[in-house]
Parts: C-alpha cells; sequence; structure tokens
C-alpha cells in the first residue's frame, strides 16, 4: 500500500510570531501548500473550502482550544477522515497521551525547530498511514 502524498495543511495558531517561522518552515523547507487560521472559529468555517490533507494545531488558544477546535472539525462531514497533529508546548507524557486519546497522529514539541518541522510532520505522516 501507497502512502497517500501529503499536500495540503491547515495550521491553527493565535501567535502571529510562531505562524510565521512555521510558514517557512512549511511552506519554503517542507514545499507544503498552507493555509493559516488564527482562531478555531476560522479553521472550523476555512475546512471545507480549503480541504486539507493535515490539521496542524496549536493546543492552547483564546476561545475554541486545539482540542474543541479538533472535535468540531470531527463533527463536520468529510472532518471525521482528516488526521490531525497538535504542537504544544505541554508534552508530558499524561498531556501526550490525552491528545492521541483526542484522535491526534502525533504531538510536536514546542518551540518547534523549524529545520525539522516539514520532516516531523512527514514522520507522523507516514507512520500514521502504514
Amino acid at each position: 500500500m501507497s502512502i497517500p502524498t501529503l499536500e495540503r495543511i491547515l495550521y491553527v495558531e493565535d501567535e502571529t510570531d510562531i505562524q510565521a517561522v512555521a510558514q517557512v518552515a512549511l511552506e519554503a523547507v517542507g514545499a507544503f501548500t498552507l493555509k493559516i487560521c488564527s482562531s478555531g472559529e476560522e479553521a472550523v468555517a476555512t475546512v471545507d473550502s480549503f480541504a486539507p490533507d493535515l490539521l496542524l494545531l496549536d493546543v492552547m488558544m483564546p476561545g475554541m482550544d486545539g482540542p474543541a477546535t479538533l472535535a468540531a472539525i470531527r463533527a463536520l462531514p468529510g472532518g471525521a477522515a482528516i488526521p490531525a497533529i497538535f504542537m504544544t508546548a505541554r508534552v508530558q507524557t499524561h498531556e501526550v497521551e490525552a491528545l492521541t486519546a483526542l484522535g491526534a497522529i502525533d504531538v510536536i514539541a514546542k518551540p518547534f525547530d523549524p529545520m525539522t518541522l516539514a520532516g516531523q510532520i512527514r514522520d507522523s505522516w507516514a507512520r500514521h498511514h502504514t
């Protein structure tokens, strides 16, 4: 079985400085097509029209946090099938386990290395599809 191609990532992050670093890491270094949303509400409104291959979600955001955003997207037609990765500074074992229990295929620690972020995401994608 071949692994599906990962091209389109919907990235949800409320901090503009982190958005900028991730954008360079994922577009320039990773050659992904990236759509950045600054809130969970924006992501829920955008997911159908953008049709991402992967959701990359910040955990702690004002209003709708990452887990609530994932739940809202999962409730949409077609949203349940989109793999998700959380990004968070809270990476103690029980915190990571709680996020993967919500259906995330991986958890990436913040701060992340912009030069290796695309590779980490590709590795998670490959593990998920094998």
